[in-house]
């Protein structure tokens, strides 16, 4: 089987104004990033009428291996399906940072015959909305030290500075940085740009006047005093809004099958919130009659923060989850070395059968949704694994569709297409997980004892100080989880469907302008590291000037 940057490259993609036709979108309405990419104008967008019949399916997975269970790829393909159908669809997901693409994971495109393309530039530096996110980061923390330089008239505690730089690359020799500033020192550190605050207000503002004043509220610092001070204080709001203004508007791209797909924002779930921006999502869903997007990691992480931060704030509400499973993680969460994957082993994937277990009764019980199950096939499963596995989920009053869009792509999810369709029709419940008018540190319980299945939350005492302090004013907001992806519990090694563990909370930060509370937990780190073997050595050009590696 070819690389899929290789599939990508011998595709015969159509140009993109081709592309829109079938969401009714004209030349004028775009801006073109070569023949393959463009933004919506905001002529365009601003004018759309909401779609009151249209469908959004969400997306999300089990608790994954460290490679990834194929959630964009399942994505891409029941886009795909769907249109290969007749339905008008389209695909909503995030971009590609590049920590992931030169650290473990590779490219975040999709895979196979279920990719979106052209996938070199999706995954490098796409329309550059990134560089902008992280320059709009970067200015203000710079304005930040060149006031306190010109005489700090805001009485800056310069030992209570929160705002910290970012870099879209994977560097732990970055975590932790100490600043001279003449006679100032002080410590502080980088974040990877798609777990920075700025990432996430631009992925869940509704408008330019919208992220401007979502800009102007993030708390940048303390007073002397202990009072709060905000980007607007040092008038960064408006210039900030200025490096977004481009990158604000929606990128249009296709898939392989010429799907449209709408790529736009990308944090990252298990740091932020997981999700695709807003305003893709909502143009998408005025422009198509079944939209498809992802939510990032596992459904506790990615499913929970898509409903209780971007649902809550935006108005969006699903209409279904499609929960993807792979023979291989279950046999991961059965406790089978990564290596030995490839074989069959139904004990392990019986005992590593409770991890999707929990996470198909989380999406229905609490967030009152129908759930179907995709099986992302891979070649090395066997044809006891697979029947097994859809005969455990039938058994639980669900289905389980075995899927091979990596290899097939549309073909190959058709199946998971016309159970989509088939469960639509149905009524459904939808709801949060918990109310806003709960206390910050109960809402950080309820997720830990409902979704993780936790007996108790403890928090380090500088966790616990500042949980005392926001819920003086913000226990109104909704929190957002930071915890490691490979897991319910906060431990990475916890495999398959602890309970009764301890939730460890490390840090607490206010994220005031994009309305919700971040709680760490355990050892994760806001900058990842590359691992030993990072992607980046397979990625090069050959004599043709194309790429090879990336995948």
């Amino acid at each position: 089987m070819n690389f899929d940057v290789e599939i990508n490259q011998a595709a015969q993609l159509k140009s993109i104004d081709e592309i829109v036709k079938s969401l009714d979108i004209k030349i004028d309405d775009l801006f073109f990033y070569g023949p393959y990419q463009a933004k919506l104008k905001p002529s365009f967008t601003n004018t759309l009428k909401e779609h009151k019949t249209s469908k959004l399916i969400l997306v999300t997975a089990m608790s994954p291996t460290p490679a990834g269970e194929g959630k964009t790829t399942t994505t891409i393909g029941l886009a795909d399906a769907l249109f290969s159908i007749g339905k008008k669809s389209a695909a909503c997901l995030r971009e590609p940072s590049l920590g992931p693409v030169f650290g473990m994971k590779g490219g975040a495109t999709g895979g196979g015959y279920a990719q979106v393309a052209p996938m070199d530039k999706i995954n490098l530096h796409f329309t550059g909305d990134f560089h902008a996110i992280t320059s709009a980061n970067n200015l203000l923390a710079a304005l930040i030290d060149n006031h306190i330089h010109h005489g700090n008239e805001l009485n800056i505690d310069i030992n209570q500075i929160s705002f910290k730089r970012c870099l879209d690359m994977n560097d732990r020799a970055l975590r932790h940085v100490e600043l001279k500033l003449g006679q100032n020192h002080r410590d502080t550190g980088f974040d990877i740009t798609v777990a920075s605050e700025v990432m996430a207000i631009f992925c869940l503002a509704e408008s330019l006047e919208d992220l401007q004043n979502r800009l102007g509220e993030i708390e940048v610092a303390k007073r002397l005093d202990a009072t709060s001070v905000y980007a607007k204080d040092l008038k960064a709001q408006g210039a900030m809004t200025a490096l977004l203004k481009d990158a604000f508007q929606p990128n249009l791209v296709q898939t392989l099958h010429g799907t449209p797909a709408f790529i736009h924002g990308g944090p990252f779930a298990n740091i932020a919130h997981g999700c695709n921006s807003v305003i893709a999502t909502k143009t998408a869903l005025k422009l198509a009659d079944y939209v498809v997007t992802e939510a990032g990691f596992g459904a506790d992480l990615g499913a929970e923060k898509f409903i209780d931060i971007k649902c809550r704030q935006s108005g969006i509400k699903p209409d279904i989850i499609v929960l993807v499973a792979t023979i291989r993680a279950l046999k991961f969460h059965g406790g089978i070395a990564v290596s030995e994957l490839n074989q069959e082993n139904l004990k392990a994937l019986e005992l590593g059968f409770n991890n999707l277990k929990r996470h198909i009764e989380n999406c229905s019980e609490h967030f009152g949704l129908d759930v179907i199950v995709s099986i992302n096939q891979f070649s090395s499963d066997t044809e006891k694994e697979m029947t097994w596995l859809q005969s455990a989920v039938n058994k639980l009053g669900f289905k389980a569709i075995l899927c091979s869009h990596w290899s097939d792509g549309a073909k190959g999810a058709k199946d998971l297409a016309n159970a989509v369709l088939g469960q639509l029709s149905k009524p459904k419940t939808f709801k949060f997980l918990y109310e806003d008018d709960l206390s910050l540190k109960d809402k950080i319980t309820t997720i830990a004892l409902k979704i993780y299945r936790a007996k108790e939350v403890q928090f380090s005492d500088s966790a616990l100080n500042k949980l005392l302090s926001l819920e003086k004013n913000y226990a109104n907001l909704p929190v957002c989880i930071a915890k490691t992806p490979y897991s319910f519990s906060s431990d990475p090694k916890e495999c398959g469907a602890p309970e009764n563990h301890t939730l460890m909370i490390r840090e607490l930060r206010l994220a005031r302008g994009a309305g919700f509370v971040v709680a760490i937990c355990g050892d994760l780190m806001t900058m990842p590291g590359l691992p030993k073997r990072p992607a980046s050595e397979k990625i090069q050009l050959n004599s043709k000037g194309l790429l090879e590696g990336l995948n």
